[in-house]
């Protein structure tokens, strides 16, 4: 076997392989949107069917009328858009700070932030958190559900390792034209960086949008909870065990991440990818 033919076997091999892992991987996916589609007599149907033989909606009608799926949507949306927009501001003008300026104690606070990025800060602050938010009297607020995570060391970490990739010869060629740092980093260095700023946005969308714990203890109020609690309290009413229910109402609150996800997904492996290569 030549060479050619064995780097054809190695691709077909490789391409099979992945094929069979995406399979298994979107397979709940497709089973649960087949039972969001199907009469409560059909989804314990035996075997289970991949597509449903027609499209019942009433699941989806009866998720949102249930526990008013629609205003717990808004919150979640508003909760993380703020949170996204903090993150991300903070992480391009910290990731720009420790990139691009040397000052005293620079490479020992970074080291320290990055230590942050292994701490679970909604497990381990959530005591003084809480404390904090009473005192502000921010408990049953959008104040409590979004301050407390403003800004990460995440974001910060991803900004600086790409701000570093970005010939240092560009930020000399600025200021001999007369550009100052703010308008080095607005004009040259965020349009070239949008690749990072659509990852930064997608992991931060994803992380805000599956908030459990935080929500379920600043948040005692219906009318302000999140839609991952409103899933709980979809298990836990009138519709427990219907599972056609659940998993429509599970499938809405995956859509915007998954919509989110392919609409900026090029975006998002190009960033991934470039993260921390530095020529």
């Amino acid at each position: 076997m030549t060479k050619k033919q064995k780097r054809t076997v190695h691709v077909i091999i490789k391409e099979v392989a992945l094929i069979v892992i995406t399979i298994i991987m979107l397979l709940p996916i497709l089973l649960s949107i087949t039972m969001s589609f199907e009469t409560p007599s059909e989804v314990f149907t035996y075997p289970p069917r991949i597509f449903p033989n027609t499209l019942y909606f009433g699941n989806y009608v009866n998720a949102f009328n249930s526990i008013k799926l629609g205003r717990l949507l808004i919150n979640t949306i508003i909760m993380s858009v703020i949170i996204v927009a903090g993150k991300t501001v903070f992480g391009i003008l910290a990731g720009y700070a420790f990139a691009n300026f040397k000052f005293k104690g620079s490479s020992l606070l970074f080291a320290l932030l990055f230590v942050t990025i292994f701490m679970p800060a909604e497990m381990i602050m959530i005591v003084p958190l809480y404390k904090l938010m009473v005192s502000l009297h921010w408990i049953n607020t959008y104040w409590a559900l979004t301050i407390p995570f403003i800004a990460s060391a995440t974001s910060v970490f991803l900004m600086r390792q790409y701000f570093l990739t970005i010939p240092k010869e560009l930020e000399d060629a600025a200021k001999i034209d007369g550009a100052g740092s703010i308008k080095y980093l607005t004009k040259i260095l965020i349009p070239l960086s949008k690749t990072m700023i659509g990852s930064v946005i997608v992991i931060n969308f994803v992380y805000a949008w599956n908030f459990y714990l935080w929500p379920l203890v600043v948040i005692n109020s219906n009318s302000m909870q999140t839609a991952q609690i409103g899933l709980q309290m979809l298990m836990t009413t009138g519709a427990t065990r219907n599972w056609g229910i659940i998993t429509a109402g599970t499938i809405i609150v995956l859509a915007p991440v998954l919509i989110l996800f392919f609409a900026v997904q090029n975006l998002f492996v190009q960033g991934i990818v470039t993260t921390g290569l530095k020529e």
